[in-house]
């Protein structure tokens, strides 16, 4: 069945059985864009701990804030 095929039923319900309908859609598309993980499987994750580099740039970004005038 296409959507083409859906609309006049769709069309045909009443209000409340219309929203059923779009909660359903918003659920099933949310679950298929779930990460899905594998089970035993090793993801990389980043981690500001020893990132020297962003500590410094985070340092010059508060000073240069710092510098200027209050509006």
């Amino acid at each position: 069945m296409t959507p083409v095929d859906l609309f006049p039923t769709l069309r045909n319900l009443p209000r409340a059985e219309k929203l059923q309908v779009m909660q359903f859609l918003i659920a099933e598309l949310a679950r298929e864009e779930e990460p899905t993980l594998q089970a035993g499987a090793t993801y990389s994750l980043w981690s500001p701990l020893n990132s020297h580099a962003a500590a410094r740039q985070l340092g010059q970004l508060l000073e240069s804030d710092r510098t200027l005038p209050n509006a």
